[in-house]
């Protein structure tokens, strides 16, 4: 199963359902949209860490730069409020990671990704493949929206989306919008969304390449795609294997990992409608250790299926429909023992846009099944969630406000009215100023209701968000910004262990400030964010846990002729964790690096953990040593 948290992490975050245990006794932490086309520092945990962190900064800086444009204004974005726009007119924090980025990165899965993006903790079970949990501005890692293409993909059984499944290949870009946004989605998106937009066809290109490295790591991929006046189309299919390392501190016994991934696309035009239909599939085996240490392993699948209609009615109006189907599947190897959860929804908004506004309403439907067996017992349940939805983006001369609010209906807690309000004021042609009010909910999932200490009458954990934003750009050469940002939760879901059963009895109060620059283009980009925050848990007086409360991110890149040099730093804070263990703090950086060799052909390498750190993530799990990894790929285009 997956796995995320109350007090701080999840009904394991073993992402498995361990036949060796029973659930109370495992960790406590409960477990898109399309964009346009053109579209203090902490301590580390030896000051040898720290010394060679500061070697690399002096020797980045010691490298010849040439200024150039790191412009955003032709970045177009949906996420942040369910219609496209400019990064630029968004009110609220929005990152963006590009395909460059990703093909940079050669990263395994998306958490490796997102693992070097401000204001999000990764705790991780050990190596490729193995159960991570994603917290997002402090709160809990099922309080993370996550979509691919518009579609949930957020379990409905235990946990949060299986982001160590997600193969980098098959994404064409990742918009990540911080902080409440129930009220354009609906449940889980409290500490924000995270949209992953698979590849699609600008022009006719094929791509693929083979790789390998350490821990007897093998990976391949191949993709194409083609466009013209009949439409577009697509497919990615992408393959990893790999023998993987000891996860466990008590234990040498390696654990590996397989991923078959494939996503397909295509469009066309019907009528006055473009009609696009998306499919994402990713399914393998993951092996791993349970309580006891004994290793056991499992099959997952995880799949979307999208239909998008979008017909424009008039120059003013336009309509989109998704029809969307998921599954999310673990079953466990050694034992009958699965979970798996099915959801169809349909999704459908009508936008129509006036001199200075853009008013938008929808309606939105659900029915989900979720299914559970665990040692001898389960449910098979079924939930209806129905909701409306409306919102208002206005914006005249320095001025920029949005507005939206849903009421949604819950077939098993009832109603919920959820809400944003947001303003921006451009103070100069440089700085603008903004602030946002907003309320979001996460719903009970059917674990939480139906499972072993299950209550059926639990409420939602609810939310209260406030951000503050000042941000600076000085022609397209410099961009700075400064988030501050406070989330109030209450009725947060627990164990009591004098009923033995789950219920709403805790409360967390969440500060934080980010401080972000960025200087560069297309010679060279550098970005770096420092990170203060604190998250504790007000009825108990406790540290939620796996998050840090100080930490710093630095990206650099630089293009030397037609090739290109990578480095990513993530400095981490101390965290404390289940039986209140103390993770020491670190300091990870990777290195990477693009060769081309002549026009089509080009020589990728990673190298993972420069400094060999030796550090965890979450309590007596391993994470990657010093490591590497080399790709060859061709690209057609």
């Amino acid at each position: 199963m997956h796995a995320s948290g109350a007090a701080g992490a999840s009904l394991g975050d073993l992402q498995a359902i361990s036949p060796a245990i029973p659930a109370p006794f495992i960790d406590k932490e409960y477990l898109g949209v399309r964009v346009a086309r053109n579209g203090k520092i902490m301590n580390t945990q030896t000051s040898f860490g720290a010394d060679r962190l500061a070697l690399l900064l002096i020797s980045l800086a010691a490298l010849p730069l040439q200024a150039a444009d790191i412009s955003a204004t032709d970045t177009i974005i949906v996420t942040a409020t369910r219609n496209e726009i400019s990064i630029d007119d968004a009110i609220v924090p929005v990152r963006v990671i590009t395909r460059e980025d990703i093909e940079l990165s050669l990263a395994t899965d998306l958490s490796e990704l997102l693992r070097f993006e401000a204001g999000i903790d990764i705790g991780r079970n050990g190596g490729a493949g193995q159960a991570t949990s994603v917290f997002m501005h402090g709160t809990e890692s099922n309080h993370t929206l996550v979509l691919i293409d518009g579609v949930r993909i957020n379990p409905g059984t235990i946990g949060g989306a299986a982001f160590q499944h997600i193969a980098p290949e098959i994404v064409e870009r990742v918009e990540i919008v911080k902080g409440a946004r129930s009220s354009l989605f609906g449940t889980d998106a409290i500490g924000g969304v995270i949209n992953i937009i698979t590849r699609d066809a600008d022009s006719p290109y094929l791509e693929a390449g083979i790789g390998g490295g350490s821990f007897a790591t093998q990976a391949g991929h191949v993709s194409g795609g083609s466009n013209g006046e009949m439409g577009e189309f697509g497919a990615t299919l992408n393959w990893q294997r790999t023998d993987g390392f000891a996860p466990r501190v008590e234990s040498d016994i390696e654990r590996g990992y397989d991923n078959l991934s494939a996503n397909v696309f295509g469009s066309t035009m019907l009528g006055g409608s473009e009609v696009s239909l998306r499919h994402w599939r990713a399914e393998g085996n993951v092996e791993y250790l349970d309580f006891f240490l004994s290793p056991v392993d499992q099959d997952y699948e995880n799949s979307a299926t999208a239909l998008q209609i979008d017909t424009v009615f008039s120059e003013h109006g336009n309509s989109k429909l998704i029809i969307s189907h998921i599954v999310d599947q673990i079953q466990q190897v050694q034992s009958p023992d699965f979970v798996e959860s099915d959801r169809i929804t349909l999704d459908w908004q009508y936008s129509h846009a006036l001199d200075k506004h853009t008013l938008s309403g929808g309606l939105y439907y659900v029915d989900e099944n979720a299914q559970s067996q665990s040692f001898g017992s389960g449910f098979d349940e079924n939930t209806e969630v129905r909701a409306l939805f409306l919102q208002d983006q206005v914006s005249f001369d320095r001025h920029r406000a949005f507005v939206a609010v849903r009421l949604t209906d819950h077939e098993t807690f009832g109603d919920e009215t959820t809400w944003n309000a947001e303003y921006a004021i451009d103070l100069n042609a440089d700085w603008t100023l903004s602030a946002g009010l907003g309320r979001a909910f996460r719903a009970p999932d059917a674990s939480d209701r139906y499972g072993f200490g299950g209550n059926p009458e639990l409420q939602p954990e609810i939310s209260d968000n406030a951000q503050i934003g000042l941000r600076y750009s000085a022609g397209n050469r410099h961009r700075f910004d400064v988030e501050i940002y406070a989330n109030d939760l209450e009725d947060l879901i627990d164990f009591d262990l004098t009923t033995f059963s789950l219920v709403n009895v805790d409360e967390a109060e969440i500060r934080g400030a980010q401080i972000g620059y960025e200087y560069g283009g297309d010679s060279y980009t550098v970005r770096t964010e420092i990170l203060l925050q604190q998250a504790d848990n007000t009825t108990t007086g406790a540290r939620l846990l796996r998050r840090a409360e100080r930490s710093a991110n630095l990206a650099f890149t630089k293009n030397i002729g037609d090739h290109r040099i990578g480095v990513s730093v993530h400095a981490s804070g101390d965290r404390e964790d289940f039986g209140a263990t103390i993770l020491d703090s670190y300091v990870v950086a990777n290195l990477t690096g693009q060769i081309q060799l002549g026009r089509d052909w080009q020589l990728n390498a990673r190298i993972e953990n420069l400094f060999d750190e030796n550090y965890e993530t979450a309590a007596n799990f391993r994470m990657q040593e010093l490591s590497g990894f080399v790709e060859l790929k061709y690209r057609w285009k």
